[in-house]
């Protein structure tokens, strides 16, 4: 079996969980939180993105070992045509998305089964996932200067912001009876935009090389993304400071149940 069949075992895994995944990803979005479906939904999608993530490793690994023989079709190419630049962009890059995946996916699942005890969330295989994606972020700066590609400079912002606030909420944030529930949202819809990030550009690399790496392609997902998260903060901050004025123990109470 040669890198390019290990390759595209993990490319056609890595198209099912994730395709499935991101269906799934709006069922809890949309849903009714705290319902069932918003439960089981986002259940299946934590474990179909863990699963993403990891054959996304794969593929980075396969291609890191043998970019030309894993993108033959890509060494022609005047916008990727150097093993140096496919090794980057489907190797670094796509590694740095999957840690970056897997690290939110698994942070979000932690919020919700350590609510509201954000403490809890400080595993060492939480910790650990924060200090891989802070290394992938640094790599991919790296990577992104050697071949001269903003993008790559651009995206590890992102890994940035993930690890520099999951740390913050895990140590330093003052916390209320919410935190662990915009935390959860925060990670499980970043989640989303990961995939949906890389779903788009490495997709469109098949179908419209020319504008795989447009920065207007890459954002979509971003700005779509942060909408749903502040809009959802903005939701569950009013909830309960109208819960704290109104009806502190009960409601509370039940604010707390039903998320």
């Amino acid at each position: 079996m040669t890198s390019a069949d290990v390759f595209h075992f993990f490319v056609n895994c890595h198209i099912v969980t994730g395709a499935v995944g991101l269906v799934l990803f709006w069922v809890p979005v949309g849903g009714k939180k705290g319902g069932k479906a918003h439960k089981l939904g986002g259940q299946a999608f934590t474990w179909l993105m863990l699963a993403t993530g990891i054959f996304a490793v794969g593929i980075s690994v396969t291609t890191l070992s043998d970019p030309a023989g894993t993108h033959p079709h890509l060494m022609t190419h005047p916008q990727f045509g150097s093993e140096a630049s496919i090794a980057a962009i489907f190797g670094w890059m796509m590694i740095y998305l999957a840690i970056l995946t897997i690290n939110l996916a698994w942070y979000g699942w932690l919020c919700v089964r350590s609510k509201p005890n954000m403490r809890a969330c400080r595993t060492r295989l939480n910790l650990l996932l924060q200090a891989l994606l802070l290394a992938a972020s640094v790599n991919c700066v790296v990577r992104g200067v050697l071949i001269a590609q903003p993008l790559m400079i651009g995206m590890s912002t992102i890994g940035f912001a993930t690890v520099g606030t999951n740390m913050w909420s895990l140590y330093w944030r003052r916390t209320t009876p919410v935190t662990w529930l915009m935390e959860h949202v925060k990670a499980l819809v970043g989640t989303g935009i990961s995939v949906y990030t890389a779903f788009f550009a490495f997709g469109a690399v098949r179908l419209l090389p020319e504008a795989a790496l447009t920065p207007a392609l890459w954002s979509v997902p971003l700005v779509v993304g942060l909408s749903i998260i502040f809009y959802h903060w903005w939701d569950i901050q009013s909830k309960y400071r109208r819960i704290g004025r109104y009806a502190p123990r009960r409601e509370k109470s039940v604010m707390m149940g039903a998320e």
